[in-house]
């Protein structure tokens, strides 16, 4: 279930593209300020951004080339959604690191097609082998490997790593797992999230010490040894 982070001032606009997001399944969340998004952003990666250009503190344009120049943020896929129409600005928006631009008005059925597609082409981009430190992930087949040896997965405990493997030395806290593994952002089941971890680790032998743990914040993975 992908989360989708709005940032837009327009109370109207924000609800109209909310409930149609939620009504297609996604998770959002809004964000009337870029100060207020920004600190989210921290805590929790989305899987796209619905972004106006014109915010009480920050423009849309700014937006975005921090988050082009921040590592961690720089693939989130990100739609502008702007009244300003002319030509210019949406050369100006794609030229400074957006995925697509929407003008408004828009129809909700466009809306939704857009952020359908944008997803669609970030997942079919995603890499297929992930390496990290002698552990190797083959998600065209599906399979694990640690050193040498085959590791039998549930599904949870194959997406958890594949999770982690996608976002080496990145922190990621139990919140934004349980989100992209289980498709909630119920905070009070993060305890899940520990006890796959500890299988995980114990199913991978040696290498399950690549899985480090962040004191009150979550897990992260790393080539390195993390005993």
């Amino acid at each position: 279930m992908a989360l989708i982070y709005i940032v837009e001032d327009d109370v109207s606009i924000r609800e109209i593209e909310t409930i149609a997001l939620k009504n297609s399944n996604y998770l959002v969340h809004t964000f009337e300020r870029a100060s207020d998004f920004f600190k989210k952003v921290e805590e929790i990666l989305p899987d796209l951004i619905l972004l106006d250009v014109m915010l009480p503190d920050e423009n849309g344009y700014e937006i975005v080339r921090k988050l082009r120049a921040n590592p961690t943020t720089r693939k989130i896929p990100v739609i502008m959604v702007t009244a300003k129409t002319t030509e210019m600005d949406m050369v100006r928006g794609l030229d400074g690191g957006a995925d697509d631009y929407i003008r408004k008005p828009f129809s909700v059925m466009e809306l939704l097609s857009r952020v359908r597609a944008l997803l669609r082409r970030v997942q079919d981009e995603s890499p297929k082998l992930l390496t990290v430190g002698g552990i190797i992930l083959n998600h065209e087949r599906h399979t694990v490997q640690a050193g040498d040896r085959m590791v039998e997965l549930t599904f949870k405990e194959y997406e958890l790593l594949r999770y982690l493997m996608t976002n080496v030395e990145v922190v990621l806290t139990r919140e934004s797992i349980m989100r992209v593994v289980w498709g909630t952002d119920y905070e009070g089941e993060t305890r899940t999230v520990d006890m796959h971890i500890k299988t995980l680790r114990q199913k991978l032998g040696d290498y399950g010490s690549l899985i480090g743990t962040v004191r009150n914040v979550g897990y992260v993975i790393s080539a390195g040894d993390n005993t």
